[in-house]
């Protein structure tokens, strides 16, 4: 792999700039969900075991480049400082004198990186004044990688780079499912719109070997073939880019799994009252809400015979019961293929984090990857800035 990671670099005496992902959701001024923080916090652990000190760089909230009191990271300090078991000290201005006066073990963190536009601008001179407050710059922040921001891409130019533990983790992951992946490759691509979709399907049909269409996507699949879906969520007006997606699939090999049957209901709302009929017999005035139990069979199938797995996206309207169930029982028997050591299964994106968490499924997943747009870039195929600069 072209990145270094923390144990290529030279930490001892050095103060390490180390980009974070630590916007975290808030309630009555406190953090509420602290996992985020806990996911960076063995590189925190490590620079600092290293004789390193650990200057952070993050963002909070959208402050679109103005000071904004309420998502000052001074808030985070009591958070950050339980789960790394260590004092932070809090810096709105910070300077070199002062961080280099700072004892050994410190933590540092500097104020929200969005409070000035030159940030999201990328500015020469903002990249410029961080990389003159470290040493080595270390990005931990998968989840901003593919914005071309100062700290995430203009100061990795200006210092010796690497990647943090997390960034490791999920590059790693992602190598290994989609750029050098244990061959048979099935990925599950879900949700409401084949529109916001459109580059991911592009894609993936040329790397891997099988694609689960599922959600209101895949109605929108087999409207394309004639099958009239009566009220179900569909995007009729890319029934002729749904089409062109399937015939370059038998161009590449890669076999296409779409339902054969589905749950529909009258009314979209939690235990509707509901039927199982073929996919091509839905009521006029019925809405397909999940995969059928035939459709959920195939899927395990196909998984039984691959050995990596990619997942982004629900297979039905997974917020309501009863049409969790095609989502939950994929993503169970997902899990235990993957306990069984049969199985390499990586995850992403946050409706399927939320639906895999709630199936239980997560656990046993091989990785889950709580960047959706990076994420969801990286499985296009696109260029990450933040992951480019450190490969420089």
């Amino acid at each position: 792999m072209a990145w270094k990671t923390l144990d290529d670099m030279e930490l001892g005496g050095k103060l390490v700039l180390t980009r974070v992902d630590i916007n975290v959701p808030m309630v009555d001024g406190k953090v509420s969900d602290t996992t985020r923080i806990e996911r960076i916090a063995p590189t925190i652990k490590d620079i600092l075991a290293a004789g390193g000190r650990p200057v952070l760089l993050a963002h909070f909230g959208r402050p679109k480049g103005k000071p904004v009191p309420e998502m000052s990271l001074s808030q985070l300090v009591p958070a950050l400082e339980e789960t790394f078991g260590t004092k932070v000290t809090f810096v709105e201005r910070p300077s070199r004198e002062a961080l280099d006066a700072m004892p050994e073990g410190s933590v540092v963190l500097v104020e929200n990186t969005r409070f000035t536009p030159m940030e999201e601008a990328n500015d020469p001179q903002m990249a410029g004044f961080l990389a003159s407050l470290g040493d080595v710059y270390c990005n931990d922040a998968f989840s901003a990688a593919h914005r071309a921001h100062a700290s995430t891409e203009g100061v990795a130019r200006l210092l010796p780079a690497c990647a943090g533990r997390l960034m490791q983790a999920e590059l790693s992951a992602l190598e290994s499912a989609l750029a050098t992946p244990v061959r048979p490759v099935v990925a599950v691509v879900g949700g409401a719109k084949v529109s916001t979709k459109l580059e991911l399907l592009g894609n993936l049909i040329e790397k891997v070997d099988h694609l689960v269409i599922g959600g209101g996507m895949a109605n929108t699949f087999l409207a394309a073939q004639g099958i009239d879906v009566g009220k179900s969520l569909a995007e009729h007006d890319m029934t002729g880019t749904a089409a062109e997606i399937m015939e370059k699939a038998k161009s590449t090999g890669c076999n296409i799994v779409l339902p054969t049957d589905v749950v529909v209901a009258r009314e979209f709302k939690a235990n509707a009252v509901n039927e199982t009929v073929a996919a091509d017999a839905c009521p006029a005035d019925a809405m397909i809400l999940d995969a059928g139990p035939e459709t959920v069979g195939t899927i395990k199938g196909v998984f039984e015979a691959s050995k990596t797995l990619i997942w982004n996206g629900p297979l039905g309207a997974f917020e309501i019961e009863p049409f969790d169930t095609a989502t939950n029982a994929a993503a169970l028997h997902a899990a235990e293929l993957t306990k069984s050591g049969a199985l390499i299964s990586v995850a992403g994106g946050g409706d399927t984090v939320s639906a895999l968490n709630a199936s239980g499924a997560a656990e046993h997943f091989t990785y889950i990857s709580t960047a959706g747009g990076a994420f969801l870039e990286w499985m296009e195929g696109k260029t990450l800035p933040g992951v480019a600069a450190l490969e420089g």
